[in-house]
């Protein structure tokens, strides 16, 4: 029988300069509510940040290598807030810190209700702050009914 994956625990992050990467997501982080933690593992400093629900962790690299989104590996990260309203709020804290985030808009291509803003850390790691929308609600409290195949 198939084992159910109940969420992602948490992403480990590479990137080139620790301390300024760290400045960005202190601040990204906050307006996402999250926490903060430092430990030391195999001996490289790495940063945490986690909610209830999450974990998302900045380790140093081993090379200088700039990111990108299109070569094998990771395109973007994508969190999940309440609502339209909340990705405003954020889109507007984030640009109070400086951050370079897009205005929020609908982006029917993806859903009818996909609302959502992007932006990039300083690696050029494309970040992005949806809402949650009305497909994700039915997988979430209706799996059996959002799964069912359609007639």
């Amino acid at each position: 029988m198939p084992v159910e994956v109940i969420g992602i625990d948490h992403v480990y992050v590479t990137v080139r300069d620790l301390a300024r990467s760290r400045r960005f997501y202190d601040g990204v982080m906050r307006v996402l509510s999250y926490a903060q933690a430092e430990s030391q593992i195999g001996g490289d400093p790495h940063v945490h940040y986690f909610n209830r629900q999450f974990g998302f962790s900045l380790r140093p690299a081993r090379s200088s290598s700039a990111h990108d989104p299109y070569a094998p590996g990771l395109h973007h990260f994508c969190f999940r807030v309440v609502d339209e309203a909340a990705v405003d709020r954020a889109c507007r804290e984030l640009r109070a810190l400086g951050v370079a985030a897009t205005e929020p808009r609908r982006y029917p291509e993806y859903a009818p209700d996909y609302y959502a803003t992007f932006f990039e850390d300083p690696d050029g790691i494309r970040l992005e702050i949806t809402n949650f929308r009305e497909g994700r609600r039915r997988r979430m409290f209706d799996w059996e009914e959002a799964t069912k195949p359609a007639r």
